[in-house]
């Protein structure tokens, strides 16, 4: 997908919202695991239900792996079932991957040939060549760990060089020279609070995938405050907090309850900040 077919997206939906689609087996409803597929069908009902809201969905793959072929084909289906019924929707396999360069063109060619999806997240530790394998592939994306919102950041991420700049910025700068903002965007986390406006400073085009919003406690208004850009540059992801917002037979509609409630946030954060 093109940078201009997804902010498109944003505006004609008012919304920047990322579903994570995150089944984990033993959270699914219980009506659900006599189905053939239960994640499949977990997600399905999810999918039809958000719609309207999410401009993006976000399969974990952890989730997924974790169950074994029937989990892949989970996978496999629930992208063939969303750029089936609405092909409008940006596709992030949250994958994680970092490998050298062979590995990464094997990588890359899974999820973009094989898979089809329209994003992948990649640590960027292994360098240049860990990285542009995914790059290659035009109206592709490559969704870089930056500012990441789990508290083991500070590990690696805060370590500060001799000229005071942290690893998150450097890898931020670095990876500019390799992408663009047309194919390049950075995983920076809700819960990082002002460090969000360092990162933007860093990116001033960029789109951001921010996760930590909802369950983890982020704040919406604050990332749009000090992130937001005239092409909106964001994708604020929600998975827990959508998903699972009902374990019983209302599940999809409990959960398209709370995508709305967030879409509606987006919308008026879209024509407050959006300049």
């Amino acid at each position: 997908m093109k940078r201009t077919d997804l902010v498109n997206n944003i505006f004609n939906k008012q919304s920047f919202l990322c579903v994570g689609l995150d089944p984990d087996i033993n959270k699914l409803p219980k009506h659900l695991l006599d189905k053939e597929n239960p994640i499949l069908e977990f997600n399905k009902a999810i999918i039809d239900a958000t719609a309207p809201y999410a401009v993006a969905y976000k399969p974990n793959i952890a989730f997924y792996e974790c169950e074994g072929i029937k989990g892949w084909e989970a996978f496999e289906e629930t992208v063939k079932y969303i750029r089936e019924k609405y092909p409008d929707i940006f596709i992030i396999a949250d994958a994680k991957r970092g490998d050298i360069g062979n590995t990464a063109k094997m990588y890359a060619r899974t999820f973009f040939e094989h898979c089809g999806v329209d994003a992948v997240t990649v640590a960027p530790y292994m360098g240049e060549d860990s990285v542009t394998p995914f790059l290659e592939y035009p109206d592709k994306w490559t969704i870089l760990l930056a500012l990441t919102s789990n508290k083991g950041s500070v590990d690696f991420e805060m370590i500060e060089d001799k000229n005071g700049h942290r690893v998150f910025e450097r890898v931020i700068k670095r990876s500019l020279r390799w992408g663009s903002p047309v194919n390049l965007m950075y995983v920076v986390g809700a819960t990082q609070g002002e460090l969000i406006s360092d990162a933007r400073k860093v990116a001033p085009r960029s789109f951001m995938l921010v996760p930590g919003v909802g369950a983890q406690g982020g704040s919406l208004e604050e990332v749009a405050r000090l992130a937001m850009i005239d092409e909106c540059g964001l994708l604020v992801n929600s998975s827990r907090g959508i998903i699972y917002a009902s374990s019983g037979e209302d599940f999809a509609e409990a959960a398209g309850v709370e995508a709305k409630k967030l879409a509606e946030q987006m919308g008026e954060l879209l024509v407050k900040y959006c300049k």
